[in-house]
Protein backbone atom coordinates (compact mmCIF):
# COMPACT_ATOMS: atom_id res chain seq x y z
CA UNK A 1 0.00 0.00 0.00
CA UNK A 2 1.35 3.66 -0.85
CA UNK A 3 1.93 6.28 1.65
CA UNK A 4 0.40 9.49 1.01
CA UNK A 5 2.81 12.49 1.00
CA UNK A 6 0.88 13.80 4.51
CA UNK A 7 1.58 10.12 6.02
CA UNK A 8 5.06 10.11 4.78
CA UNK A 9 5.48 13.90 6.42
CA UNK A 10 4.10 12.65 9.43
CA UNK A 11 6.52 9.23 9.73
CA UNK A 12 9.59 11.42 8.68
CA UNK A 13 8.69 14.26 11.52
CA UNK A 14 8.31 11.77 14.20
CA UNK A 15 11.52 9.77 12.98
CA UNK A 16 13.34 13.03 12.55
CA UNK A 17 12.15 14.69 15.97
CA UNK A 18 14.77 14.97 18.66
CA UNK A 19 13.78 13.05 22.14
CA UNK A 20 12.23 14.85 24.28
CA UNK A 21 14.36 16.29 27.25
CA UNK A 22 14.10 17.44 30.86
CA UNK A 23 14.93 20.78 30.06
CA UNK A 24 12.02 20.68 27.63
CA UNK A 25 9.66 19.44 30.28
CA UNK A 26 10.77 22.58 32.62
CA UNK A 27 9.82 25.09 29.37
CA UNK A 28 6.81 23.13 28.74
CA UNK A 29 5.78 23.62 32.44
CA UNK A 30 6.88 27.63 32.49
CA UNK A 31 4.99 28.30 29.62
CA UNK A 32 1.86 26.16 30.65
CA UNK A 33 2.00 28.39 34.47
CA UNK A 34 2.52 32.13 32.57
CA UNK A 35 -0.43 30.70 30.04
CA UNK A 36 -2.73 29.72 32.79
CA UNK A 37 -1.70 32.34 35.42
CA UNK A 38 -0.74 28.94 37.87
CA UNK A 39 1.30 29.92 41.26
CA UNK A 40 3.65 27.72 42.32
CA UNK A 41 1.88 27.45 45.61
CA UNK A 42 -0.90 26.05 43.76
CA UNK A 43 0.89 23.38 42.78
CA UNK A 44 2.03 22.83 45.27
CA UNK A 45 -1.01 22.33 47.34
CA UNK A 46 -2.13 19.89 44.42
CA UNK A 47 0.66 17.38 44.82
CA UNK A 48 0.53 17.59 48.61
CA UNK A 49 3.96 18.83 49.21
CA UNK A 50 5.93 22.42 50.09
CA UNK A 51 5.76 24.83 47.12
CA UNK A 52 9.65 25.15 47.43
CA UNK A 53 10.42 21.56 46.93
CA UNK A 54 7.45 21.38 44.79
CA UNK A 55 9.14 24.18 42.27
CA UNK A 56 12.44 22.88 42.39
CA UNK A 57 10.99 19.54 40.56
CA UNK A 58 9.13 21.52 37.94
CA UNK A 59 11.72 23.47 37.45
CA UNK A 60 14.32 20.22 36.71
CA UNK A 61 16.19 19.83 40.14
CA UNK A 62 13.49 17.13 42.00
CA UNK A 63 12.36 13.53 41.29
CA UNK A 64 8.49 13.18 41.21
CA UNK A 65 7.04 9.76 41.86
CA UNK A 66 4.44 8.55 39.39
CA UNK A 67 1.67 9.90 41.30
CA UNK A 68 3.30 13.34 42.03
CA UNK A 69 4.21 13.42 37.82
CA UNK A 70 0.84 12.69 36.90
CA UNK A 71 -0.52 15.33 39.39
CA UNK A 72 1.99 17.74 37.65
CA UNK A 73 1.41 16.77 34.22
CA UNK A 74 -2.42 17.59 34.65
CA UNK A 75 -2.09 20.49 36.15
CA UNK A 76 -0.19 21.93 33.37
CA UNK A 77 -1.09 19.94 30.24
CA UNK A 78 1.85 17.48 29.57
CA UNK A 79 1.98 14.80 27.38
CA UNK A 80 2.83 11.38 28.53
CA UNK A 81 6.38 11.09 27.99
CA UNK A 82 7.05 14.68 29.64
CA UNK A 83 4.99 13.11 32.98
CA UNK A 84 7.65 10.05 32.57
CA UNK A 85 10.30 12.34 32.41
CA UNK A 86 9.11 14.18 35.76
CA UNK A 87 10.20 10.99 37.20
CA UNK A 88 13.84 10.55 36.35
CA UNK A 89 16.46 11.39 38.14
CA UNK A 90 17.85 14.68 37.10
CA UNK A 91 21.74 16.02 37.01
CA UNK A 92 20.99 18.83 39.37
CA UNK A 93 22.41 21.70 39.48
CA UNK A 94 20.65 24.26 36.90
CA UNK A 95 22.64 27.66 36.59
CA UNK A 96 24.28 28.14 33.13
CA UNK A 97 27.48 29.65 34.07
CA UNK A 98 29.59 29.28 37.45
CA UNK A 99 29.36 32.45 38.09
CA UNK A 100 25.20 33.44 37.87
CA UNK A 101 24.44 36.25 35.59
CA UNK A 102 20.34 36.57 36.86
CA UNK A 103 20.51 39.24 39.49
CA UNK A 104 18.20 37.97 42.25
CA UNK A 105 20.54 34.40 41.76
CA UNK A 106 24.27 36.24 42.26
CA UNK A 107 22.46 37.49 45.29
CA UNK A 108 23.14 33.94 46.77
CA UNK A 109 26.12 33.38 44.72
CA UNK A 110 27.39 37.22 46.66
CA UNK A 111 25.73 35.70 50.30
CA UNK A 112 27.91 32.65 49.70
CA UNK A 113 31.12 34.66 48.92
CA UNK A 114 30.93 37.14 51.83
CA UNK A 115 29.31 34.72 54.24
CA UNK A 116 30.32 31.37 53.38
CA UNK A 117 33.45 31.42 55.41
CA UNK A 118 31.79 32.57 58.52
CA UNK A 119 28.66 30.18 58.33
CA UNK A 120 31.15 27.46 57.25
CA UNK A 121 33.09 28.38 60.72
CA UNK A 122 29.88 28.71 63.11
CA UNK A 123 28.60 25.64 62.04
CA UNK A 124 31.82 24.12 62.65
CA UNK A 125 32.29 25.45 65.94
CA UNK A 126 28.84 24.34 66.88
CA UNK A 127 28.55 20.76 64.79
CA UNK A 128 32.21 19.90 64.66
CA UNK A 129 33.82 18.65 60.91
CA UNK A 130 30.97 17.86 58.31
CA UNK A 131 28.56 19.22 56.35
CA UNK A 132 24.43 20.61 56.11
CA UNK A 133 22.82 18.28 54.02
CA UNK A 134 21.40 19.31 50.85
CA UNK A 135 19.43 15.85 50.68
CA UNK A 136 17.41 15.67 54.06
CA UNK A 137 16.96 19.46 53.77
CA UNK A 138 14.29 21.84 53.72
CA UNK A 139 13.75 25.30 52.79
CA UNK A 140 10.96 28.01 53.25
CA UNK A 141 10.52 31.15 51.91
CA UNK A 142 8.22 34.00 53.05
CA UNK A 143 6.88 37.25 52.46
CA UNK A 144 8.07 39.72 55.72
CA UNK A 145 6.14 43.21 56.16
CA UNK A 146 8.41 45.80 56.91
CA UNK A 147 7.60 49.47 56.73
CA UNK A 148 10.87 50.22 54.95
CA UNK A 149 9.81 47.43 52.75
CA UNK A 150 8.80 43.83 52.61
CA UNK A 151 11.50 41.72 53.44
CA UNK A 152 12.33 38.21 52.07
CA UNK A 153 12.59 35.52 54.63
CA UNK A 154 14.62 32.67 53.79
CA UNK A 155 14.93 29.57 56.11
CA UNK A 156 17.33 26.48 55.90
CA UNK A 157 17.47 23.43 57.59
CA UNK A 158 19.57 20.38 56.60
CA UNK A 159 20.88 17.20 59.07
CA UNK A 160 24.26 18.02 59.95
CA UNK A 161 26.51 15.16 58.70
CA UNK A 162 29.53 14.19 60.58
CA UNK A 163 32.95 13.05 58.79
CA UNK A 164 33.59 9.86 59.56
CA UNK A 165 37.16 8.52 60.12
CA UNK A 166 38.37 5.06 58.94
Amino acid sequence: MKESKTETAAITAVATRKPLTRADVTEMIVSAKIQKGIKWADVAKEVGLSKEWVTAGCLGQMTFDAQQAATVGKIFGLPEEAVKLLQVVPYKGSLPTAVPTDPLIYRWYEIVNVYGTTIKELIHEEFGDGIMSAIDFELDIVREPDPKGDRVRVTMSGKFLPYKTY
